[in-house]
């Protein structure tokens, strides 16, 4: 194992204990027993900083230990798929338009873009997720639980927004701060 290659793990390790921490430290709590959290700004930076592959597992890692140390067992599972999707994507976007877009601007539009798009997948799988889980809680799987679930799922997704919101606007903030650091701004800049 090269010297590269472990700076890389140990910074995927930190980047997922920091994903981690940002989700647990901050609690806003919303009326649908969720809460917005600033840990979303660190599953996108897990994608620009360690790549697609590589990030989405920090972040899936990073969110779900989260979701277990914080009593969110059941959500766990579906967390972990969720923001490694979310963490994935945003840094897939990132390396795809960064090289598209030649400046510093454009690499705050990359984020951007990629911060969007990601967020949106965690919008939309949250929704996915809840919507299941109140349609198999009423005990009967069929049109009327279905239609409920969809019903009182609806109501988190103006506060995931809320929070994806946040998680971008975090991630364009610390991107300049983690590009600083030599290592990091090597493998930003691949």
């Amino acid at each position: 194992m090269t010297n590269q290659n472990i700076k890389k793990m140990v910074t995927a390790a930190l980047l997922a204990a920091m994903t981690c921490v940002a989700t647990m430290i901050i609690k806003i709590p919303t009326p649908t027993f969720g809460y917005i959290h600033p840990g979303d700004g660190f599953v996108l930076l897990c994608g620009v900083v360690l790549g697609p592959l590589p990030g989405a597992l920090a972040a899936g890692i990073g969110s779900m230990f989260s979701d277990i140390f914080s009593g969110y067992v059941t959500w766990a599972p579906a967390t972990f798929i969720i923001k490694a999707l979310t963490g994935g994507i945003a840094g897939l976007l990132f390396h795809r338009f960064k090289n598209t877009l030649h400046s510093k601007k454009g690499r705050y539009a990359a984020l951007a873009i990629g911060g969007i798009v990601g967020e949106a997948i965690m919008v939309i799988g949250y929704f996915l997720y809840e919507t299941g889980l109140a349609a198999l809680g009423s005990g009967a799987l069929n049109q009327a639980s279905i239609a409920a679930g969809i019903a009182s799922s609806a109501t988190g997704i103006p506060f995931n927004i809320v929070q994806g919101v946040v998680g971008i606007i975090l991630s364009l903030i610390l991107l300049p701060v983690l590009s600083k650091i030599p290592d990091v701004r090597d493998w930003i800049e691949r």
